[in-house]
């Protein structure tokens, strides 16, 4: 296993659309191992293909702070959502960056798991909001996209700022 960079913001891997797995590979299984290993060692709940550089909807995700018990999933599509909230929210590709992100607070999602079979479950809290944050990235949006324009331009401003020291 492979600790792998990952792609900071403005880098244009991030705003692009990733393309779907047709197949789940071996390569692609080695690729979340790596993606988990890399998200374990930067410290992060949450990872998805193409904040490290691969254009495919894949992401991993560990929303137990307690259990290190990390999952992957495959060509995620989020089915319904329920209830929205307000909570803080950050990026391993804006490291130092957060802000207060609407998100809900229950998803029903489905996908491929490592193997290549279809699941589908019930998120909410943590997960939940894990889950619509790599979605988001897999669709090339950042979590500063869903803030208004000052919020947005306040938050690159000091992202800007941050990365000059």
């Amino acid at each position: 296993m492979a600790i792998l960079k990952i792609c900071k913001y403005p880098e244009p891997v991030l705003k692009k659309r990733t393309l779907e797995v047709k197949k789940v590979s071996e390569a692609d299984k080695r690729l979340i191992e790596d993606m988990i290993e890399t998200m374990k060692a930067s410290g992060g709940v949450g990872l998805a293909a193409n904040q490290v550089g691969i254009s495919k909807r894949i992401f991993v995700f560990n929303p137990s702070e307690e259990d290190w018990r990390a999952d992957a999933l495959i060509n995620p599509v989020i089915i319904k959502r329920r209830i929205s909230e307000k909570t803080e929210e950050g990026c391993l590709s804006l490291p130092g960056i957060t802000a207060e992100v609407r998100r809900y607070k229950y998803v029903l999602v489905e996908g491929l798991d490592i193997d290549g079979r279809h699941v589908r479950f019930e998120a909410k809290g943590l997960l939940a909001r894990i889950i619509q944050h790599e979605v988001d990235h897999l669709d090339g949006k950042l979590f500063i996209d869903r803030l208004n324009p000052l919020r947005r331009m306040m938050s690159l401003r000091r992202f800007a700022k941050e990365g000059a020291e």
